[in-house]
């Protein structure tokens, strides 16, 4: 047996127990997980954290995941102008049968910009494709919760975009006026509480991107050309500092085509339209059952059919039936499959 550490950082989203708590839970586990393990050869796990972080010891996520032998201990880092906010950092010591170089160190969401190197080794994408209510969105998000990773909803950056054209009166088919609009869209991605927020010109969009009217214009406008490569080069973006989940229509063959796994979804079209009134249910919305179901096979045809980047699954993409699956066995299935093919 010898003795090894391990370090790790995570960056938390809200100043709160409950958040502060999940972040470290992400971060530990991840790291017993990526190292194999055992927690009863943990020896002491040592934390820091900004001085921006303060509503709990980080210590606490370590005694609700079982390490409760090894010694723990909390401190509070020294302020350095222009050094990481809202991170938390920790040092784990293990005795066990490894050398300390082939100990894997973890730093997840904006904490990977401490240690650029790694990211290049350890980068994980995961590209989520399908159409409209095959589920992928759901089981993104909680894929990128699970694995700690940062979920990236593309569909609502064109849903963002097809929204502003809306409300502005410019026709979402009309190339050349949405073209024109570019320069006056501006559409950010935050995190806040552990879920993503869409913001339109610094408004928060979240909810009001989510109606049928917008999911049509967001179709309309994804068809554009300069519209995707626009986009496109912000996810990408996205993507090169940040282990993600992609979740859309193209991802596997045109954002992230090198993709460490690419899978597509899919279901019953009838299946599709009972999820998607589902959730307009939930949200008290009246909808048509029959009219909602045509409004799907005509985006699938739209979106299959665009000449630019079309709906189609990538070549070395896996195919997942999600028809008669609940959203957790969709995620335990899907997260199976990506532990497989990162060992």
């Amino acid at each position: 047996m010898s003795y090894c550490s391990i370090r790790g950082a995570i960056t938390v989203e809200k100043n709160s127990k409950e958040c502060i708590i999940e972040n470290t839970r992400l971060l530990l586990e991840d790291i017993i997980k990526s190292n194999d393990l055992i927690l009863e050869n943990i020896v002491s796990v040592i934390f820091t954290a900004t001085k921006d972080i303060d509503a709990v010891y980080p210590a606490v996520a370590a005694r609700e995941i079982g390490i409760v032998q090894a010694g723990l201990m909390c401190m509070q880092e020294m302020y350095v102008e222009g050094s990481l906010e809202m991170c938390v950092r920790v040092l784990v010591n293990v005795e066990c049968d490894r050398k300390q170089k082939n100990m894997r160190h973890i730093y997840l969401k904006g904490a990977v910009k401490l240690r650029p190197d790694l990211l290049k080794n350890n980068f994980v994408s995961i590209a989520l494709d399908g159409p409209a209510g095959s589920g992928k969105s759901t089981a993104a998000k909680e894929i990128a919760k699970e694995m700690g990773y940062i979920y990236v909803d593309t569909g609502a950056m064109y849903r963002a975009a097809a929204l502003y054209c809306i409300e502005n009166g410019i026709d979402t088919k009309n190339v050349s006026l949405v073209e024109n609009a570019l320069d006056k869209i501006d559409i950010k991605l935050k995190y806040e509480n552990n879920e993503q927020k869409i913001y339109l010109n610094d408004k928060d969009v979240s909810l009001d991107i989510r109606t049928q009217a917008v999911a049509k214009g967001s179709s309309d406008v994804a068809a554009i050309k300069r519209v995707r490569e626009v986009l496109v080069a912000s996810q990408k973006k996205m993507a090169e500092n940040n282990n993600v989940v992609m979740d859309g229509r193209d991802i596997g063959t045109c954002v992230l085509p090198d993709a460490t796994v690419k899978i597509y979804i899919d279901a019953d079209v009838s299946e599709r339209a009972r999820r998607r009134c589902g959730e307009l249910e939930e949200k008290g919305i009246e909808f048509d059952f029959d009219k909602i179901k045509q409004e799907i096979v005509d985006r699938d045809e739209n979106d299959k059919n665009r000449e630019f980047s079309p709906l189609k699954k990538a070549d070395d993409a896996i195919f997942f039936d999600s028809t008669n699956k609940n959203i957790q066995e969709v995620k335990n299935e899907i997260i199976e499959i990506i532990k497989n093919a990162v060992k």
